[in-house]
């Protein structure tokens, strides 16, 4: 049938362009549910048709009319067992139509036409331009993926030979093939690649011909875009590269890079698809298949390649009643965006009815085990794919397809979170993890003391590393190095952490160089507590990963020990307009110092690291550094003044930034103080406020503001003070692997499994879901812990 809708502007989606055809943008509704998702024919969002309908909500708020429905079922196959491994030499794989059947149909919903003629006008070109189109989470990989390449040499000086034409339907010069084909940039010779995951054949001609006549940079010819990108080898570096001037190279021999069409898979498109189809399976030590677990609240997460860092990290927070609460809002519609995809909002809400709903957490039925297997097939598992790239954007790390620290992770999306939109009744869930720690420092010889508050919503606590010596050690074997640890329990972790210590410091009252004893001690407790537990050391000023198990009880424990009792009526407090630590009195150590030096940090950076860490320890000193190496202030001098000349830090502000920082909710007189402290900078001011929670600001512009403040009540800090202090141990991200930034992370949960009485350890790893076994060796080896109050 035909529609008038047709002749409106319909161009095909670009290269660049994010084409949302898997699953709705909205909910995890997908292609392959019964009635298949609508995909927007004007934007490319995704919509789905079920109960829902967030595609008609698309439809309303946008005013586009055609759509394409995709619908999509998988063909039974059966599964060889053992599962036939993936061999360098013969790679083979399943197509996407060896795996499904697909019907598609173009629909108008003004005009309620339920099947469109194609044959007119663009649509034909647009509907296939979706088609062939990268879904989001394959383009979001690709291009985080490509991020990490870079010209080299071979392409910044390549000379080319004479010029000619090159057939653009041409074969490989040593064989027939027709397809995966490279061309040597250098003299125009076409040979094919190296046989390819995913059924690409290859000879690997084009490499014969690189060492045969040493010329090294060749392109895939089927990996044009007409956009300027291309697959670009280098066969001497023997890495894929990026060759800026590739248009005019390929001019060189007749190739117009705009008349070009991509009609091949890219090299990292394939990688990823072999990356993506890697599976193991969990079992005991006696090879029994774990439970496999399924309903609400017990729903996996793909992994979209080196995301299990941030799968483990939502399986813990979506497992906390502040998060189920503030995102899981089943009877509550959709909040209204032009960009869904782009909303952190709908993201967020749609990650919590993911999880929790039970809607999504099924056994994938499309794989058959064979009848001598009585295995459960693992559910498929959600793809946070839009998620990921909103938390992503615009970071150095978590933009990347490489493998991330999960407690860094945890930390930027706490920090996200609170920096969104919480309408009320609706209230910001990071402020059940926020509470506050008081340090107090004593002056060894006049013993007056300063009190000081920093509000908080996790703590990092070191572990004492005690080696095994090899006599003790029965369990070592001949011939292995690996070091041993004797175990360390949490209360001795928590013990060192607010214990007392000395810093240098020179007193400013009664002038003594004594030093001052520091200790931090909780002045209120969170709702939840979150524990980062750091098993390092320095290994030739290398951080190296140490496997030191700490015992932590199932049992609930209390807190009460570590409260503070804030100022007492015997204790006289230092001046307050004097600086403990002043420029001229601050001494770095000189041990400390000679370390971080030997290691090629300047002066200037040593010294505001060791200052800002205590003066003692150069492992604490040389993770600051890591962590502030971007600021634009890093090389400043160390100034432990207000930072500016007249104190107050309002000269130099402008209003546009206070107003900026007064639509988040922060007070005139907190922005003025905080951006005159952070030279302006207004990310680095709005974590200068979370961090100075007591700190009312510079209020010395606004008269009023002064006599307000003065008459105001003292602001509410976060957390409670209320005792006992009762916490169980609720939640737990595990890493394995010699580093953080490697090696794969799950989660383990306490849960309630339906049909049991009693709470059992719920095992996340991806996709897959399982009642856990034997979770107290995990626990002695955890990264991060989440504790509740009870």
């Amino acid at each position: 049938m035909s529609c008038k809708h047709v002749s409106s502007a319909l161009y095909p989606p670009s290269a660049s362009q994010s084409v949302y055809r898997e699953d709705c943008t909205r909910c995890f509704d997908s292609i392959d549910d019964p009635t298949g998702l609508d995909v927007c024919l004007h934007c490319f969002n995704g919509g789905c048709t079920g109960r829902r309908k967030h595609a008609l909500l698309h439809h309303k708020t946008s005013g586009h009319t055609l759509v394409l429905n995709i619908r999509r079922s998988r063909k039974q196959v059966k599964r060889e067992e053992p599962p036939q491994k993936i061999s360098k030499l013969a790679i083979a794989a399943e197509t996407e139509e060896d795996r499904y059947d697909t019907v598609t149909k173009v629909k108008c919903y003004e005009c309620g036409v339920e099947d469109i003629d194609r044959s007119s006008g663009k649509l034909q070109a647009v509907v296939d331009g979706v088609l062939k189109a990268n879904t989001f989470a394959r383009q979001s990989e690709v291009q985080a993926w490509e991020q990490e390449f870079t010209p080299c040499e071979h392409t910044l000086c390549l000379e080319q030979e004479t010029a000619r034409q090159i057939e653009s339907q041409g074969h490989c010069s040593m064989c027939d093939l027709k397809e995966n084909l490279w061309l040597c940039l250098q003299c125009g010779n076409l040979g094919c690649g190296r046989a390819q995951f995913g059924g690409v054949g290859g000879n690997s001609h084009g490499l014969k011909h690189a060492d045969d006549s040493t010329h090294h940079v060749a392109v895939k010819l089927g990996s044009i875009t007409p956009e300027g990108s291309a697959d670009v080898y280098c066969y001497h570096c023997n890495e894929e590269r990026i060759d800026t001037d590739l248009a005019a190279h390929l001019g060189h021999w007749g190739i117009s890079i705009s008349e070009r069409e991509k009609t091949e898979k890219s090299l990292t498109e394939l990688q990823i698809e072999q990356n993506l189809r890697w599976e193991f399976s969990m079992t005991t030590e006696d090879g029994t298949e774990l439970k496999s677990l399924f309903g609400e609240g017990f729903t996996g997460l793909k992994n979209l390649g080196n995301s299990c860092y941030l799968a483990s990290v939502l399986q813990c927070l979506f497992s906390l009643s502040a998060f189920q609460s503030r995102y899981y809002l089943p009877q509550e519609p959709s909040p209204p965006s032009q960009q869904p995809a782009e909303d952190l909002e709908i993201q967020l809400r749609k990650i919590a009815d993911g999880l929790l709903s039970g809607r999504y957490s099924h056994p994938d039925t499309d794989v058959i085990s064979s009848e001598y297997s009585a295995q459960i097939p693992h559910q498929k598992g959600l793809a946070p794919a839009m998620l990921k790239h909103l938390i992503g954007r615009g970071h150095e790390e978590f933009s990347t397809m490489r493998q991330q620290d999960a407690f860094e992770l945890l930390l930027h999306l706490l920090k996200l979170i609170t920096r969104s939109s919480h309408t009320p009744p609706l209230q910001d869930p990071v402020t059940s993890f926020r509470f506050v720690m008081e340090q107090r420092l004593q002056c060894m010889s006049c013993k007056r003391v300063r009190y000081r508050s920093d509000e908080q919503d996790n703590i990092s606590i070191s572990v004492p590393v005690r080696r095994v010596s090899r006599e003790r050690s029965m369990a070592k074997e001949e011939g292995t190095s690996k070091d041993e640890f004797e175990p360390v329990t949490l209360r001795e972790c928590l013990d060192i952490f607010t214990g007392p210590e000395v810093v240098e410091l020179t007193c400013p009252s009664c002038n003594s160089k004594d030093g001052f004893t520091k200790q931090t001690l909780f002045k209120t407790l969170p709702k939840t507590l979150a524990v980062n537990v750091r098993r390092f050391e320095l290994v030739n000023w290398v951080p190296t990963k140490l496997d030191i198990p700490v015992t932590v009880s199932d049992e609930p424990f209390d807190l009460d020990t570590y409260m503070s009792t804030g100022l007492q009526e015997n204790e006289t407090l230092l001046p307050d307009d004097t600086q403990v630590a002043s420029k001229a009195s601050f001494s770095p150590d000189e041990l400390a110092l000679g370390q971080l030096e030997a290691m090629g940090f300047p002066r200037t950076r040593c010294e505001k690291a060791l200052h800002a860490t205590g003066n003692s320890d150069a492992d604490a000193a040389m993770n600051w550094l890591f962590a502030h190496m971007e600021e634009p202030d890093i090389d400043a001098p160390l100034d432990l003044g207000t930072g500016t000349t007249d104190g107050s830090g309002s000269s130099e502000v402008s209003q546009e930034s206070i107003d900026t920082l007064g639509a988040m909710g922060i007070s005139a007189s907190q922005a003025r103080k905080a951006l005159g402290e952070t030279g302006g900078d207004i990310t680095r001011a709005l974590d200068w406020v979370f961090s100075h929670p007591d700190d009312q600001g510079d209020m010395s512009e606004n008269s009023t503001v002064c006599t307000e403040a003065a008459n105001a009540t003292e602001k509410t800090l976060a957390g409670t003070t209320v005792v006992p202090a009762t916490y169980r141990l609720s939640s737990i991200v595990c890493h394995k692997g010699a580093s953080i930034h490697a090696g794969h992370y799950v989660a383990f949960i306490r849960k309630h499994i339906p049909g049991e009485n009693a709470e059992s350890w719920v095992l996340y790893n991806d996709e897959k879901v399982v009642k856990a076994t034997e979770v107290n060796e995990m626990k002695k080896f955890a990264y991060v812990y989440f504790f509740q109050r009870v």
